[in-house]
């Protein structure tokens, strides 16, 4: 999901099966999308109030929400506020073993990460732009 047409674009390219726009009905989307299971996985990788909420109405009892943004959002959490036995976690490092098997895919040519370089001089255009959402995929700055 994102709210950028762009953004949408670059998913389905790189095999997104659905893309959607954030909306009071996103989460019915996922479920008639999965026949109504709801989704297995949910990366929230901006942790806002709304899209936490978002996350714990569209994945399914047994699923799985990790929290990887950390855009100051809180879930609410109760025995009723998320579907049955969904496993909700933070991330922020990586083990070593994980660090492998992310590499072992990058050599096999299964990842193909979207990159925009920046020199230490136009560093703040980083910025710039990750504010204006203008970036696609990560922000690398080099010497």
């Amino acid at each position: 999901m994102d709210t950028r047409e762009e953004a949408l674009a670059l998913a389905t390219a790189n095999g997104a099966d659905l893309t959607l726009v954030p909306s009071g009905g996103a989460a019915d989307d996922i479920r008639t999308a999965t026949a109504g299971r709801g989704a297995d996985v949910v990366l929230d990788f901006v942790g806002s109030e709304s899209t936490l909420a978002l996350g714990a109405a569209a994945t399914r009892m047994l699923g799985d929400l990790t929290i990887v943004g950390i855009a100051g959002g809180t879930l609410p959490l109760s025995f009723f506020s998320v579907p049955y036995e969904v496993s909700i976690q933070t991330t922020y490092w990586g083990s070593r073993p994980e660090l492998v098997e992310v590499l072992d895919l990058a050599a096999r040519g299964l990842l193909q990460p979207k990159v925009t370089t920046f020199t230490l001089d136009t560093a703040m255009d980083a910025y710039r732009a990750m504010e204006a959402g203008r970036l696609e995929g990560r922000a690398v700055i080099v010497p």
